[in-house]
């Protein structure tokens, strides 16, 4: 039975393990399919509209690349192009784009998205909210699969560091509650997500075998991690006198050699979901790194980003592969390849 088919997929918590772990095995078939130019276009003359409320490149390119590669056509509305919420109600232009889409891509506020899906009667994709990334938590848990595919997920052990108050970390707590991670939360306790979705997540992995822990202690957290996780620690979005307090606060938490040492695992993998601020060569890489005396890079160190880098980087074409399983999973009622 394929649970996606005409659901709208926003929040992991909406779907099961058996949902998720058949859309990774989803995900693997179109990426090995891709790899060996055998791709089959099951979506010909199905269209796509891709709203982003907020820039982006690794979700926009993943999308509308996932629709080319399967004949389907693609809208982008960029920000300011709709007249979402200010000149049209989200309730009447949910009904429009309904009658001329087959599914919805949404990136930006979540009230938007769930106001969306409530008046659409097609498939609403969650491409980044402030609340959860879903997308992203697919490719990820693809990622580590792909590492160790002999391993269970409740025989793994990932940490995140870092700031942990935000979409991703909300959306890495549902997926390690449903996948049964050993899922570890290393930052200070001001940046660790909302107590209620803690709370929720730790009451659902009792039953998935792994565990949730959140703690401000590096070593305690990191030792024996198969994966450490971060992500950037500034959002573009926000004031910058809120940057001072926030990379002060998180100064430790950086992914550098004496955190990898602390693993006691030499073959610990490094994973993020980019962009990474890892050197100056963007021209908020260098402002931030001089105005706060980071030595090579904020959230992680040049030298592991380099080390790392093909991990982290076939993590971000796991994006494409993961979010063409969704897009198919959604608006077909079998996969037939």
């Amino acid at each position: 039975m394929n649970a996606f088919y005409k659901r709208h997929f926003l929040r992991l918590l909406d779907f099961t393990s058996y949902d998720l772990n058949q859309l990774l095995r989803l995900s693997k078939k179109v990426k090995e399919m891709k790899k060996n130019n055998q791709e089959i276009k099951l979506l010909k003359n199905k269209n796509i509209a891709l709203i982003f409320e907020k820039e982006s490149t690794r979700t926009r390119c993943s999308f509308e690349v996932a629709a080319f590669d399967q004949g389907a056509h693609v809208t982008y509305l960029g920000p300011g192009s709709t007249h979402l919420g200010t000149k049209e109600s989200i309730e009447d232009t949910a009904k429009v784009l309904s009658r001329l889409y087959d599914g919805i891509q949404y990136r930006g506020n979540h009230k938007t998205i769930k106001n969306l899906s409530k008046y659409s009667t097609v498939p609403i994709w969650n491409g980044l909210t402030d609340k959860f990334h879903p997308t992203q938590l697919i490719a990820d848990l693809l990622t580590m699969h792909e590492i160790f595919p002999k391993k269970k997920f409740s025989d793994i052990k990932c940490a995140y560091v870092g700031d942990a108050r935000n979409n991703i970390g909300n959306s890495f707590l549902e997926a390690a509650s449903i996948m049964g991670l050993n899922f570890y939360l290393v930052s200070p306790k001001e940046f660790w997500p909302n107590k209620e979705i803690i709370t929720l997540c730790q009451n659902i992995i009792k039953k998935n075998k792994g565990s949730i822990i959140c703690t401000e202690k590096i070593q305690e957290g990191v030792k024996n991690a198969d994966f450490i996780y971060t992500d950037v620690w500034v959002s573009m979005g926000e004031p910058q006198e809120y940057w001072e307090k926030r990379i002060k606060l998180l100064k430790n938490y950086q992914i550098n050699k004496a955190m990898i040492d602390m693993t006691n695992n030499p073959e610990v993998k490094i994973l993020h979901c980019l962009p990474a601020l890892h050197d100056n060569k963007t021209d908020i890489g260098k402002k931030i790194l001089k105005k706060y005396g980071l030595k090579s890079g904020m959230e992680i160190t040049h030298e592991i980003f380099e080390k790392h880098e093909k991990t982290i980087f076939e993590q971000a074409e796991n994006r494409l592969h993961t979010i063409k399983a969704i897009i198919l999973s959604s608006l077909l009622e079998k996969v037939n390849f």
